[in-house]
């Protein structure tokens, strides 16, 4: 339903809500989240242009969430990297379907409607935080950041 790039733009800000306003280096982030460091970049950059993350510059610098989590949804990350594509005409062009679309598109386009209903109204915090949740996103135990680097660059094991 959402591309591999939206996917990666919500594990970066989940894991960056998490970190509760601590600049996060693009590395730890990929570490943390098991997306490709070189494509991280290219994500962060992304959501850097839609205000939705900051980076900050120096000795302890790195990225931050420029928004509260409770006030940033999934969305908005996802519209921030790769928009959901509603069907607004027949994608196979066919003049006899005019302006309506038939019943199959606009069933389709009925659905993704209510994807984006959904996603509007889930913020960051309540994915991070939601009562009842064996697990938090991404993380199937804690690594402390000593064990990281003992890993050796294979720190995302576990994540």
């Amino acid at each position: 339903m959402i591309s591999q790039t939206a996917e990666y733009a919500l594990r970066a800000v989940v894991y960056l809500g998490s970190q509760t306003g601590r600049p996060t280096t693009t590395q730890r982030i990929a570490e943390a989240t098991q997306v490709p460091v070189g494509y991280l970049s290219k994500v962060l950059q992304s959501l850097g242009k839609a205000g939705l993350v900051e980076a900050q510059r120096g000795l302890r610098g790195g990225y931050v969430l420029a928004r509260p989590v409770d006030e940033l949804t999934v969305l908005e990350v996802i519209h921030s990297v790769d928009p959901l594509q509603r069907i607004v005409e027949c994608p196979l062009g066919l003049q006899a379907h005019g302006e309506e679309l038939c019943s199959l598109h606009r069933c389709l386009d009925h659905g993704i409607a209510q994807v984006e209903t959904l996603y509007r109204d889930m913020t960051i915090e309540r994915l991070i935080r939601e009562q009842g949740a064996d697990r938090k996103p991404l993380c199937e135990r804690e690594m402390s950041l000593s064990t990281a680097s003992e890993t050796n660059g294979n720190s995302n094991r576990g994540w």
